[in-house]
Parts: C-alpha cells; structure tokens; sequence
C-alpha cells in the first residue's frame, strides 16, 4: 500500500500542491472530511495539547449538520479548504455538477466562518479531479498530499497505520489524516503518537494558505 505520493503525479499535475519545498523541518497536517463530533473534537484536542495548527479540508454537508463543531475548528485558529459539499467523485461527476458542488460548500462554510472570504484551499475528495475540473476551479489553490495515513482503511492496524506514515514523512510533507468516523480508530492512535515523535526530531507543523 502506498503512502507517499507517487513520483511522477507532481510533474503530471504540476499546477497542484502536493509537498511545500523546504530544507527546513516543517510539516503540514491535514485533516478532510470533518467536521463530525467526537473524531473532530479528539483531533482539535490533541492539537491544542501541543499548540499546533493544521488545516481542515471540510465537507459542506458536514459543516451544516454540525455548525458547532466547525466553529470550535475555526475559532481555536485552524484553516478552512473546501472538500466539496457531498464528498463528490470528481472522474464521476460531469463538469458543471462538480463546480456547482464545491460552490455550495463554500456558501456554507462561508455563512458560518467569522472569517469570511478567506477559504481558497479545495482538495478533491479521493484525490480524484480532471483536467478540466482542475481549469474550472483555477481560482482555488488545488493541495493533494505528499503522504496518506490511510487511517479510514480499517483492514489496517493502527500500528501499521503509525509506522508507514512516520517512514513516508519528509520535510514538507503535506499529510493526510481524516478527521471521520471511519478513520477514529486509526487516526486517534496514530496522530498523536506521529506528532510526538516528529516534535521528538525537532520539526514544526505549520498551516496552508
């Protein structure tokens, strides 16, 4: 299994964000799906714990039915991206659908923001986006990942989960956890344990913008 970015998918889609070139120790956490309680809270818990700030790629759907919980991400001072408002397929969903579905997320997630206009992070939910979806949403800086926990696979142990992503991790990774019921087993395991040990070794975890 996979959990560093494939080589060549940069140089395919070179317009996207999949790693932040530094010869500096930082990472980028990442957290899509959200928010939902319970698996949201544990995650801006642990954050608060070590005074890190990560960014939140939210479901609009999720952000309607859980109003609260995305105003605790905002208000501990996390960054907002858009992750579509049905968690979309983007090779499935024709053109049109697909804008129109990412902008419904932005309407929401704008109406319930205290910092309006500040949202131009989309990543595609499955890492799936054509060409011309990709051209459509030109006004949106695009981020995949440099590393997947792949915590939502629950054929997989939380150690294993731990163990593959702390050996995919290099400075400026762009990491992937899920902040979702599916992924609360794996993810609570492993992103605290992950974070301690990248502090351990002296790296910082920063925000997208």
């Amino acid at each position: 299994m996979i959990y560093q970015a494939p080589f060549f998918l940069p140089w395919l889609y070179p317009t996207l964000t999949w790693r932040i070139p530094t010869t500096e120790k930082q990472l980028y956490l990442t957290f899509d799906d959200g928010p939902v309680p319970g698996p949201t809270d544990f995650v801006l818990e642990t954050l608060s714990k070590h005074s890190i700030k990560a960014t939140f790629f939210c479901i609009g759907d999720n952000v309607r039915k859980h109003p609260e919980v995305f105003k605790n991400v905002v208000a501990q001072g996390h960054v907002i991206g858009n992750h579509t408002f049905n968690h979309v397929k983007g090779w499935k969903t024709p053109l049109n659908d697909y804008v129109e579905n990412t902008t419904q997320c932005d309407s929401i997630v704008e109406a319930l923001n205290s910092k309006p206009g500040t949202t131009n992070l989309f990543r595609p939910p499955y890492g799936r986006i054509t060409r011309a979806q990709i051209k459509a949403l030109s006004n949106y800086r695009i981020v995949m990942w440099d590393v997947l926990t792949h915590d939502y696979d629950q054929a997989k142990s939380p150690e294993a989960c731990l163990k593959n992503s702390i050996r995919a991790t290099r400075s400026g990774s762009i990491i992937v956890f899920h902040d979702s019921l599916k992924a609360e087993r794996n993810m609570s395991y492993a992103l605290p344990r992950y974070i301690d040990h990248f502090l351990g070794k002296g790296y910082n975890f920063n925000v997208l913008s």
